[in-house]
């Protein structure tokens, strides 16, 4: 099962991320842009939905011991850690050249100060106050502690199926609402929460298996696109409309529901969509190395020589880092991250079913 719909809505997330990113260059019109597309950021909450739904109809029936727990986190960090640690040591390269070049415009050493914490994929869970060198990577080491956690998921999921995961999801944003009451988020709230991301994360994440539980019981027969697409819309519209984040948590939620059910009943519906997969699918290389494009085209390039000369507007030139990102993230995805993954994650154990499957 290919869930198509969901790499394009990633996709075009990770686009609006990019763009909201790049804007903080521009010369003219950045604080409307940015102050608009700020207002789409709960689309993170989609990846980790979408990432709590994808891991659940994966290994939810997989995870029946220590070893297959083992095996588990060690895909997740061949297939996520080769490029978060590829990019972050980029930073760190640049951090070392600015500080040997005397450049006093940044706290370099500060930045630097975090290289651990992010190698270590840990800087999301409040080791750090600021979002520092590869700052987009909270979001990886957000995943990595859902990957963490996933066996509570599982244990919900065997206890009472998924009223049993609805009351731990249940329970876990309580907490999180106790500790937003509380001060501990310095965004104030853990719906916007980034440096201390992980627990907002996790929070998507279970619903994301909820969604998978409603859909692998199927009890709710949606065979059209329609409704995903109208309640994806809504939480768009509830994005804009800076409605309470609950409402537009629900709508996500809604949305990815309906959209997974109709593509289940009906999997060939998305085969229109089957040409663009090459692209789509680098939705994660284009989140991770667009700030790299940020800094090589707007940081050097744009604020050095391009910008002050006025030989072009920034808003055709802002077509330039985009595209090479996206050009980045596929070759990358093709030539780095599977092979690097590949050395983390070993070979690959034959499952004792495959012969007999093959000669039926």
């Amino acid at each position: 099962m290919y869930f198509r719909l969901f790499d394009c809505w990633r996709f075009v997330a990770a686009i609006l991320i990019m763009a909201y990113h790049f804007l903080y260059t521009a010369p003219y019109g950045a604080a409307a842009g940015t102050e608009f597309l700020g207002r789409l950021l709960p689309l993170l909450d989609m990846f980790f939905m979408i990432s709590g739904f994808f891991i659940t109809t994966r290994y939810g029936g997989e995870l029946r011991g220590v070893a297959d727990y083992r095996g588990f986190v060690r895909r997740r960090i061949a297939r996520l850690y080769p490029l978060h640690a590829i990019v972050t040591l980029f930073f760190v390269a640049v951090a070392v050249a600015a500080m040997l070049a005397g450049a006093d415009n940044y706290p370099w050493a500060r930045e630097l100060e975090a290289a651990p914490l992010h190698l270590l994929a840990v800087h999301a869970l409040g080791a750090t106050d600021h979002l520092a060198l590869n700052y987009v990577s909270w979001s990886v080491s957000a995943e990595f502690f859902c990957y963490a956690a996933f066996p509570l998921i599982v244990v919900a999921m065997r206890w009472k199926g998924l009223p049993g995961l609805c009351l731990f999801t249940a329970c876990w944003i309580a907490g999180l609402e106790l500790a937003s009451r509380w001060g501990v988020f310095p965004s104030g709230h853990w719906t916007t929460a980034d440096t201390m991301g992980a627990y907002r994360a996790f929070a998507d994440f279970c619903i994301g298996a909820c969604i998978a539980s409603i859909v692998a019981g199927r009890s709710l027969d949606v065979r059209s696109h329609v409704p995903g697409l109208v309640l994806l819309a809504a939480a768009v519209g509830a994005m804009i409309g800076q409605l309470p984040a609950y409402l537009v948590l629900a709508l996500l939620a809604g949305s990815l529901t309906a959209t997974a059910l109709a593509e289940t009943a009906r999997p060939h519906s998305t085969n229109a969509l089957r040409f663009a997969m090459p692209v789509t699918r680098v939705s994660f290389g284009i989140y991770l190395w667009h700030p790299v494009m940020e800094f090589v085209f707007l940081t050097v390039i744009w604020d050095r020589w391009v910008g002050p000369a006025g030989i072009v507007d920034f808003y055709v030139f802002w077509l330039l880092p985009m595209a090479a990102t996206l050009a980045v993230a596929m070759l990358s995805d093709r030539y780095l991250e599977k092979r690097f993954g590949a050395l983390i994650a070993g070979p690959r154990p034959r499952r004792t079913g495959e012969p007999r499957l093959a000669s039926a």
